[in-house]
């Protein structure tokens, strides 16, 4: 009787069969966990935040800064027809009125606003009117502070609303120190310089070009 052998592809390295046996199994397994997960890019993707939306949506924080500078704004709201004009206009009023130590009698005669630096004919109606109001504030803000370091400094500032990104060049100047917020709005180019030395705190308005990044060397030649 002859023995019927069977091909020599039917036993002729089982290693390789039982090999590509795996990698098919493999890759079947890996397709069905992509469809399950539904990819891992487009699912990681999906369950975070749009970067456009986000990039587009103002934080709380500066939604806040916003309202505080159209707040600040309000007295100077007959500027808002023409912002671009330089004028010989200024606010009347509280903001036109210079502050009196304590126990000083008031003068008599009528308070007459100073004259518009050459620096302050250059802004716009809208800027020129706020910085008073800046000012004013920021300056009753600081004088109250002892030793005013650049973080008791930050922290006055942020507690009368302007935040961390407006406020450039903090840094210590002796017992003082110094800093520049950056208040650009509507197509303006308003800055302050401040320094904040207890009694002897001084704010002075300084301008930067309106588009760009805010740099402290372009403000500090116009001052």
């Amino acid at each position: 009787m002859t023995r019927i052998r069977p091909s020599i592809s039917t036993f002729a390295h089982p290693r390789r069969g039982l090999a590509a046996a795996a990698l098919a199994a493999l890759a079947l397994t890996g397709c069905g966990g992509d469809r399950l997960s539904g990819g891992g890019t487009q699912g990681e993707s999906g369950s975070g935040p749009d970067p456009k939306v986000s990039a587009t949506q103002p934080s709380s924080e500066q939604a806040a800064f916003a309202s505080m500078l159209d707040e600040l704004a309000q007295v100077c709201s007959w500027t808002d027809a023409d912002p671009s004009g330089p004028t010989t206009k200024m606010p009347t009023g509280p903001v036109g009125e210079e502050s009196l130590a304590p126990g000083e009698t008031p003068p008599t005669d009528p308070i007459v606003p100073a004259a518009p630096t050459e620096l302050q004919t250059k802004l716009n109606e809208r800027d020129r009117c706020a910085s008073v109001q800046h000012e004013q504030r920021i300056i009753q803000a600081l004088q109250t502070v002892s030793e005013p370091t650049p973080a008791k400094v930050r922290k006055v500032l942020n507690g009368l609303g302007y935040i961390d990104e407006r406020i450039h060049g903090l840094k210590q100047d002796g017992k003082a120190t110094r800093f520049y917020l950056d208040l650009r709005e509507k197509g303006g180019r308003l800055c302050e310089a401040g320094l904040a030395a207890g009694e002897e705190t001084d704010v002075a308005v300084c301008m930067v070009p309106a588009a760009g990044s805010f740099a402290v060397a372009k403000a500090e030649e116009q001052r």
